[in-house]
């Protein structure tokens, strides 16, 4: 009788001997309910997996980012097999966990219902609660057309074996080495329930997934192009608990209140429409507003800052763009060109070439350096149609863009200033909880330039952001095509992190137009190009700042800020007198001099989230005063005019919220 052989393994930082056979489940004494995966020389594993030789061996949580990502990923699975079941018709796309949740597609006749996904998450209740294993098998290519014959979407996933990184969830199925499909199996019997073919890892059963809830259905194209068919997407939320995923509930209905969308059609802010086409906003008179006053202030700071403002076009010679490299990496996010006397035209994506070109209009010394140039300029990409949200992602925006163009000595000290100064314009229009985010290359193709320049470029934008003092997050092979970059992460009202500034340092562009500047030895020498987006967008960041605000805009971005009320139509002239000081003084106000009732414009002050109603009656009149009314109910009578009108002012000036 031959011996087991015996495995080395290292746990919790100590080396081990188990038994050959030994799964990871057993290696680490998991519940599958509190530990649900194995993470194995950085891979993650299934519990029923077996241990190999030298292996370093972790658990896997169920709260972790991994672990909540597999509950998601199972849970898709349990409702595909759900709707199987219910819709036997119905072929199968793709089921990837995202942030926050799942998602997966089918190929049925119509569109699911309300009534449908009630029907499917009743199913899926009771799939969980049977508890049936899920197990995974190897297959050949082969073998896997054969199984999957009726499933046209899984046999073209078959063709892309190994295609690890993809953006549009296959990697889920089929990013591996080689092809694998899951088996759900009954926990009595063994018999096969359903099958998928899927990467893994899983949870060990159905019962190990705590909680999760079907959030809605749509339309979405196969892979993401319009060019394949349209798909029927279920989305739904799974989390490591009831307790957690009752909070996520709860913040999404406080995010549904917020919704920018919403907002800003109830407070006549933006629109969308049609006649212009998708992620094509609009801003009408009071969103024309708040985003004035925004630029107005950046362009303070700004020319405070020592940056030079510029101006560029909104459409060019597609060769200036094969010069930066744009419509080699980055066309498929670019409009199709225009043909034009005999040229090709595209609507500009990015700023960066024509700033280039200014730098490159005539000599320079490096005692210009650093030359700082900035815009509003306006750009335009082409987003697919799933991925268009409100004003958060739309196909033209106006990016407050900066290029600064330095020598290395200088780099450091930019870097750090540049930061600096972009924390704190985040700060003064109310947004102060902050983390970032490192992005860098990795081993692919999709990179320019050399290593070393990647590594001074990195290790720069390392130092100026261990320097402020925030957490450090890293992105691997987050960075775009010419160069690193840190992005701003701030947390809004209600905790959710939104990317908004950027800066990227760039060793790659300033080669590729031949950009120079003489040194001070009488050298041509190539500068440094740091790019930096600080709003990001104006629309992305006026969206963020209406659902960070809910609306309800602090007094220096408020479109109106105060509302003048009278008591009856004989107090409104004595109201429109105030208005004119007060508008002497800047202050955005109005005279509701309506027919409604009192209360009622108060009720309307209220709804359009004015920040002051100041209201006038027969005793403020014989006074020189005003009852001064906060948004939030509170109200002071009796307030001299000049007092009132002082305190909106200092309010406007500090930038406060009221």
């Amino acid at each position: 009788m031959s011996a087991v052989p015996e495995l080395r393994i290292t746990l919790a930082g100590a080396e081990r001997v188990v038994a050959g056979g030994t799964t990871y489940g057993d290696a680490l004494e998991a519940d599958g309910r509190s530990v649900i995966a194995a993470r194995a020389n950085g891979e993650l594993k299934d519990l029923a997996a077996v241990v190999s030789e030298g292996d370093v061996i972790e658990p896997v949580p169920v709260g972790s980012a991994d672990g909540r990502a597999i509950v998601r990923h199972s849970t898709a699975h349990v409702m595909a097999q759900a709707v199987q079941e219910i819709f036997p018709e119905a072929r199968l796309g793709i089921g990837p966990p995202v942030e926050n949740g799942f998602y997966y597609d089918f190929d049925v006749k119509s569109p699911f219902t309300p009534d449908d996904l009630k029907r499917v998450e009743k199913r899926m209740r009771e799939i969980v609660k049977q508890g049936q294993l899920f197990s995974r098998r190897a297959v050949s290519d082969d073998d896997a057309r054969a199984e999957l014959a009726a499933e046209p979407y899984k046999l073209e996933l078959i063709g892309l074996k190994g295609g690890a990184g993809s953006d549009d969830g296959a990697d889920v199925e089929v990013g591996g080495a080689e092809l694998t499909i899951y088996d759900n199996l009954d926990p009595k019997t063994g018999e096969l329930c359903w099958k998928d073919l899927c990467r893994g890892p899983h949870v060990p059963t159905t019962r190990s997934i705590p909680a999760f809830k079907l959030m809605r259905s749509g339309g979405a194209y196969w892979r993401g192009s319009e060019k394949n068919p349209q798909l029927q997407r279920i989305y739904g939320t799974a989390w490591e608990s009831r307790e957690r995923q009752d909070e996520y509930l709860h913040l999404l209905e406080e995010a549904e209140k917020r919704d920018h969308r919403k907002l800003g059609a109830e407070l006549d802010l933006f629109s969308f429409p049609d006649e212009l086409g998708s992620g094509l906003p609009v801003f009408h008179p009071k969103g024309g507003v708040i985003r004035r006053v925004m630029e107005d202030y950046s362009r303070r700071r700004h020319e405070e800052g020592g940056y030079s403002f510029v101006n560029t076009p909104h459409i060019t010679k597609g060769h200036l763009y094969e010069t930066s490299g744009h419509l080699h990496w980055y066309k498929d996010g670019m409009f199709p060109a225009m043909e034009l006397e005999g040229a090709e035209y595209y609507l500009k994506p990015m700023n960066c070439p024509m700033h280039n070109l200014i730098f490159k209009s005539r000599g320079r010394s490096y005692r210009e350096l650093p030359q700082r140039f900035f815009e509003f300029g306006s750009v335009y990409r082409y987003e697919k149609s799933g991925v268009i949200h409100g004003l958060t992602r739309v196909r033209g925006m106006t990016q407050d863009d900066a290029h600064i163009y330095c020598t290395r000595e200088q780099m450091q000290d930019e870097l750090k200033s540049l930061l600096n100064f972009v924390l704190q314009l985040l700060k003064d229009y109310g947004l102060d909880d902050f983390y970032l985010e490192l992005s860098t290359r990795d081993d692919s193709d999709k990179f320019i330039g050399t290593a070393e320049n990647w590594e001074t470029a990195t290790e720069a934008l390392r130092q100026a952001a261990i320097s402020s003092g925030l957490e450090l997050v890293p992105d691997p092979g987050g960075a775009a095509f010419y160069g690193p970059k840190i992005s701003v992460q701030a947390k809004d009202a209600i905790g959710r992190s939104w990317q908004l500034s950027t800066i990227q340092v760039d060793f790659n562009l300033p080669e590729r137009f031949e950009l120079e500047y003489q040194a001070a030895d009488g050298s041509r020498q190539r500068p440094i190009m740091i790019h930096r987006a600080l709003f990001g967008s104006i629309e992305r960041f006026f969206g963020v700042l209406v659902e960070h605000y809910a609306g309800a805009f602090p007094p220096w971005l408020a479109p109106v800020q105060v509302v003048g009320i009278p008591i009856a139509e004989a107090h409104a002239p004595y109201l429109h007198d105030l208005a004119k000081k007060a508008r002497e003084r800047g202050i955005r106000i109005e005279v509701d001099a309506s027919d409604d009732r009192m209360q009622k414009k108060i009720r309307n002050a209220q709804k359009s989230k004015v920040p002051f109603m100041l209201l006038a009656g027969d005793e403020d009149i014989a006074n020189g005063a005003v009852s001064f009314r906060f948004r939030n109910g509170e109200q002071r009578n009796g307030v001299p005019i000049e007092e009132a009108i002082d305190e909106i002012v200092n309010a406007i000036e500090r930038r406060v919220q009221v």
